[in-house]
């Protein structure tokens, strides 16, 4: 017995469908929330919330339906069909109700960096409006009154020094002096431009500078901009969120009304879609079958990474170019799939197939507790135990069905909490990358692409793990690489230039971790459900991850807002260690043995 490759690659086009859309969103929204209205990392979070307290409600509810209904198409199909045709039609006005919001706050915060660009000649404060003739002016404003949210560009500085204990005078200085000439290298000369300040009117001139003058220019600005960039892009959202954000409340609210509609559209078919793997795939074969469906995923994310990283690259603000061609090629997905997939043929071949090795995908509520009973010896034949009574062995079996419950609830629960961690770093990994580690939008897209490419290399092999070691102990494992990747970047990523790199290696570890983990959640709970009710417990799983999502964003949000961003990491650590301890004492949902074969056959394809 094999796993039919070429049939659950087909099913899977669905699965790239939802993926491309989400990895654009996860990635681009943070970016469209914080540029367009300058939202605090906690109301970010509420935003990015939104789709999973829908979720929780929808999923179970389309997942449910789609178990009961039956076309000529099948149970899934139409889902598939109406839900992706939906969200193409609506997610392209998501940016669009943005735009005239972006507009303006791209302005003032232009404003706010030409003040900063010019910060070596005056000091100003933007609540004011008042021009400071000298840094200590400035600095004795800022120091006195604590002032925070109504500061300029020094707000940042007076920040990193309050964090790091150097309140004096002289520490200030010594940074704000820092990085605030504009230099620049052409024709083979180097050159200057300094600010002079006439009464409140700005002049510059470009001045021609050695070789040496301009690596130690260069050397002080990247020092400076370690510091004090993150600091800037904090005081500009704010400026946004107060200035123009709240004077127009009608921008945000048309556009949280658009977003909900799409994220409805999303969820209509996500259940059903999902359910499609374990409705053509037998049960021990599914966690195969499983990191098959999460490679096309990793493939509708590839599209997703490929269509936001080149359009960042071209341009910042390119939002309306990245889900109008993320639409476009979902619609394509939408007609492989229509075009590939004969969902009550592939049915009928799973049948076929469980009824040739004698494998039932009906209810194993009763059979699970009866047959790791026997493995364990705690129950066997009963003619064999002519002295045991009939009340014995009921009691006995509602013994077994007790821990089938406790185990079933183990393994939400330790969903939740992983999806918990897990989503607090990826709602959060276009921000963090942009505003923490200062680097561009395009990077951060590198790096999350990187993680991705790790994930399509490690689908196959880690579903093979599933079958050597089971199912849960390679859950452990990937919770114990995921723990420990989030307390090494909490302990050792800073902002500087060598950020990047060890962030980068910290969080592919981490993305392996959880692809282990990804891949054997899922059909962990699918072993407890029969073939009537798989649409309903891809709805129970859904519900905790959904659950984790929606509450996460907004709890990260917070632990940024209050502490120093990387505790966002060990937030992330603590969650999903929590999450191991669950699923160290879950006894049941573990793969079977599969009838015929070795492990190796599971890398050959099946027959159409």
């Amino acid at each position: 017995m094999k796993l039919n490759y070429k049939r659950t690659i087909k099913v899977g086009l669905a699965f790239a469908i939802i993926m491309l859309f989400w990895t654009a969103y996860d990635f681009v929204i943070p970016l469209l929330l914080e540029r367009a209205f300058g939202l605090s990392n906690s109301l970010r979070g509420v935003v990015m919330g939104i789709d999973n307290v829908l979720s929780l409600f929808l999923l179970p509810i389309f997942g449910k339906w789609s178990d009961n209904i039956n076309t000529k198409r099948g149970k899934r199909t139409p889902f598939v069909f109406v839900g992706t045709i939906l969200a193409v039609v609506i997610m392209i006005f998501v940016p669009i109700t943005a735009s005239r919001q972006l507009k303006d706050a791209n302005a003032l915060r232009s404003e706010i960096y030409s003040v900063e660009n010019a910060c070596d000649d005056f000091y100003y404060a933007s609540s004011s409006g008042t021009v400071y003739d000298s840094a200590e002016q400035f600095y004795t404003m800022l120091y006195s009154t604590e002032a925070k949210s109504g500061v300029g560009f020094a707000y940042s500085d007076h920040e990193y020094l309050k964090l790091n204990g150097k309140n004096t005078l002289e520490n200030y200085l010594e940074i704000a002096l820092r990085g605030v000439s504009k230099i620049e290298k052409k024709g083979g000369k180097y050159y200057v431009t300094e600010f002079v300040r006439s009464g409140d009117a700005l002049s510059s001139e470009k001045v021609l500078i050695s070789e040496s003058e301009y690596k130690a220019l260069k050397a002080n600005n990247e020092e400076y901009e370690k510091f004090v960039e993150p600091g800037i892009a904090v005081f500009a959202s704010e400026e946004v969120n107060v200035k123009i954000t709240r004077k127009h409340p009608g921008r945000i609210g048309v556009y949280l009304a658009v977003l909900f509609l799409v994220l409805v559209a999303m969820a209509s078919f996500r259940s059903p879609a999902v359910a499609l793997m374990p409705d053509v795939t037998p049960k021990p074969l599914r966690s195969q079958a499983n990191a098959m469906i999460n490679l096309m995923g990793g493939i509708g994310g590839a599209f997703a990474f490929i269509i936001y990283t080149v359009a960042f690259i071209i341009s910042e603000n390119s939002f309306i170019q990245i889900f109008a061609i993320a639409a476009a090629v979902m619609v394509a997905l939408l007609v492989a799939f229509l075009f590939l997939v004969d969902e009550n043929k592939f049915v009928n071949e799973c049948k076929k197939e469980c009824e040739k090795y004698g494998i039932s995908n009906d209810d194993e509520a009763e059979e699970i507790p009866h047959h790791h009973a026997e493995e364990k010896g705690e129950i066997q034949d009963q003619t064999s135990l002519p002295s045991e009574t009939n009340g014995e062995i009921l009691l006995k079996k509602k013994k077994h069905e007790r821990a089938y419950r406790r185990s079933f609830f183990f393994i939400l629960a330790s969903t939740f909490m992983w999806f918990m961690g897990y989503n607090a770093i990826s709602s959060n990994l276009s921000v963090y990358c942009t505003k923490v580690l200062n680097q561009s939008a395009a990077i951060a897209s590198v790096i999350s692409g990187a993680s991705m490419a790790v994930s399509a290399i490690a689908f196959i092999p880690v579903g093979i793990l599933a079958v050597k070691i089971g199912r849960r102990k390679s859950v452990l494992l990937g919770f114990s690489l995921a723990v420990v990747s989030f307390v090494l970047v909490f302990l050792f990523v800073k902002p500087d230039h060598m950020a990047k790199y060890l962030f980068a290696i910290f969080y592919l570890i981490s993305g392996f971790g959880l692809i282990i983990t990804n891949v054997n959640t899922f059909p962990m709970v699918l072993e407890l459900s029969s073939s009537s009710s798989v649409g309903k417990y891809t709805g129970y799983y859904y519900i905790s991850t959904m659950s984790a999502q929606a509450i996460t964003p907004f709890i990260s949000g917070l632990v940024m807002d209050y502490f120093e961003d990387q505790y966002l990491f060990l937030y992330a650590a603590i969650c999903v260690a929590i999450a191991f301890v669950f699923m160290f004492f879950t006894r049941y949902g573990d793969s079977k043995p599969v009838p015929a074969g070795s492990a190796l056959e599971y890398l050959g394809a099946g027959d159409d």
